[in-house]
């Protein structure tokens, strides 16, 4: 029999690429327990489900669909950023891109949708995009695909694309895209390649140069995110920090 535990915990076992004995073995259960789940020929406890989420490195928000499909309450609080639950976070990420000045930084979603921008990041998107500083709320994706926005001011558009197609899947939570993430891919590459490049050399980092109206800025970014989360939103939120990756662009101040 199929049931939705079992789905979905075959389905982590094919990402994690895991036999049932060798998820047994490294999760420290019973591999016939863990057989009767799969089947639906058996129902486990709620610290069972968690014992193979935690060997399993599944996310939070997915580990709450395991508890619900088990007809368990969820673990995991989903916080909005405004709530006073995330007050330590907030004030976090608010020093983190403080702190950070004069260079541009920002804060993303899970989707890439820019949830805080410090004020160097939305003098140059906005003297990129040629509008009123608006950062907050716009998608990442978006912004460098589409030829009416970043795309035509990214100089190494042709070493850029292919990188951020893998940064996509490699810093999908859970190692692996979920379906708006995937919606995304497809709505910015319609026909062209949306999988990651596995033949392609890993370079040891790929910066991105913007050229516009005579200033020309080269950045490398580094990716910031939340220790030991104990809520959802938390978990999925990533800091991207652009540093200079040359000397010109040491100098400029985008305020």
């Amino acid at each position: 029999m199929s049931t939705p535990l079992g789905d979905l915990l075959r389905h982590w076992r094919r990402v994690r690429r895991m036999s049932q004995l060798a998820l047994a073995h490294h999760a420290q259960v019973s591999p016939r327990h863990l057989s009767f789940v799969e089947s639906g020929r058996s129902s486990p406890s709620r610290e069972w489900i968690m014992t193979l989420a935690g060997a399993l490195q599944i996310p939070l928000r997915e580990r709450n669909d395991l508890l619900l499909a088990a007809g368990y309450a969820p673990a995991y609080r989903e916080s909005a950023i405004a709530e006073p639950a995330m007050a330590t976070i907030r004030a976090a990420l608010e020093r983190v891109l403080a702190h950070h000045e004069p260079h541009p930084a920002v804060v993303m979603d899970r989707h890439w949708n820019i949830t805080q921008a410090n004020r160097s990041a939305e003098v140059m998107f906005a003297h990129l995009r040629g509008t009123p500083p608006a950062t907050a709320s716009a998608n990442v994706i978006r912004l460098m695909f589409d030829p009416r926005e970043l795309r035509p001011h990214v100089a190494n558009w042709d070493e850029v694309a292919p990188a951020l197609i893998q940064r996509v899947h490699r810093e999908a939570v859970g190692g692996i895209p979920d379906a708006t993430t995937r919606a995304l891919l497809e709505e910015v590459l319609p026909e062209g390649p949306r999988g990651p490049d596995r033949t392609a050399p890993l370079l040891p980092v790929v910066p991105v140069t913007f050229a516009k109206d005579g200033l020309t800025v080269s950045y490398f970014s580094m990716i910031t995110t939340v220790g030991t989360p104990q809520d959802v939103t938390a978990q999925e939120l990533r800091i991207e920090s652009f540093y200079p990756a040359d000397q010109e662009t040491e100098r400029h101040r985008w305020a």
